[in-house]
């Protein structure tokens, strides 16, 4: 007698949470490349500026994808969720280049990862989905080696910090109405609109403390841009084909990255803390990925016993 197969159902949403495992990693690798050419730009620029520029460019790179949408794609029936995700957006984005100039790579990344905590929360909340026991437990490990790496209490809050700290909720915000978008939206839409919003709504501060770049800087804020749109877009496959709480984990391993990247490029070295803290977020990752595979392979097994 055969073993009872999974649902349907079941099956494909492991199948869609590995694939989305699989676009969240190549989101990490561009916001780390991100993270990178703004560090390298410093702090001479004013952060919206910045920001104005990295998202025009951005426009400009997904232009192409805006015109090879189909015309129901073009015009968008949810304008105001698009609007609402690009103001919350855009002032996350202003936070994140102020603090980026002005505190070690890690630790921007070590903060960035309570964004996770607030959107696993808001999905659980607002999109109803389920927080499986160890999805939720390998959303606290990661957050408990983001504790160690910053050690509160030991060392002084800075105003970056403080900054990275206050556009994490932004961020979260602005990932929970992109995967409410995807249930109606493709992924190009979803991109393009958040650009051309983002766009607008930095083009006014952007005037206020406006200085001519030099050619370094336009070079620098391309490559972000490149960076940033791709990621953004990956991010978007990666909502579309998972549940949220299953792929935000594996963002957990930019921070490794992010390490590694300030080593090399700015000589910032990690002490023994940021290390280990990096080995808890990538047991986290790993075993979120792992119980999902898994998940797969059980799957698959009980479909060949039953043939």
């Amino acid at each position: 007698m055969a073993e009872a197969v999974p649902p349907e159902p079941y099956r494909r949403a492991m199948s869609g949470n590995l694939r989305g495992i699989g676009w969240m990693v190549l989101t990490g690798l561009c916001f780390v490349a991100v993270t990178g050419s703004v560090r390298y730009l410093g702090s001479d620029m004013a952060p919206v500026q910045a920001a104005f520029i990295r998202y025009v460019l951005g426009v400009a790179l997904l232009l192409p994808v805006f015109l090879r949408l189909r015309p129901g794609e073009r015009l968008s029936r949810r304008l105001g969720l698009h609007a609402l995700r690009g103001v919350v957006h855009g002032m996350a984005v202003i936070l994140w280049f102020y603090a980026m100039a002005r505190i070690p790579i890690a630790d921007v990344a070590a903060l960035g990862f309570t964004a996770p905590i607030f959107t696993a929360i808001g999905a659980a909340l607002f999109l109803g989905e389920k927080i499986r026991a160890h999805r939720l437990g390998a959303i606290l490990i990661g957050f408990l080696g983001v504790l160690i790496i910053l050690r509160p209490g030991i060392d002084e809050v800075s105003l970056g910090a403080l900054a990275q700290l206050s556009a994490a909720p932004c961020f979260a915000a602005s990932y929970l109405i992109a995967k409410r978008l995807t249930d109606t939206e493709s992924s190009g839409t979803v991109v393009c609109y958040l650009s051309v919003v983002v766009t607008l709504m930095l083009l006014p501060p952007a005037l206020f403390v406006w200085r001519t770049p030099t050619l370094t800087e336009w070079g620098w804020l391309t490559a972000t841009a490149a960076f940033a749109t791709l990621g953004h877009y990956t991010m978007t496959r990666a909502f579309h084909a998972a549940e949220i709480t299953a792929v935000q984990p594996v963002m957990f391993l930019q921070l490794v990255w992010a390490t590694l990247l300030g080593l090399a490029a700015f000589g910032e070295t990690p002490d023994a803390w940021t290390w280990l803290g990096g080995a808890v977020v990538v047991a986290s990752a790993t075993y979120i990925a792992r119980r999902e595979a898994l998940a797969r392979r059980a799957a698959a097994g009980l479909s060949q016993q039953a043939r």
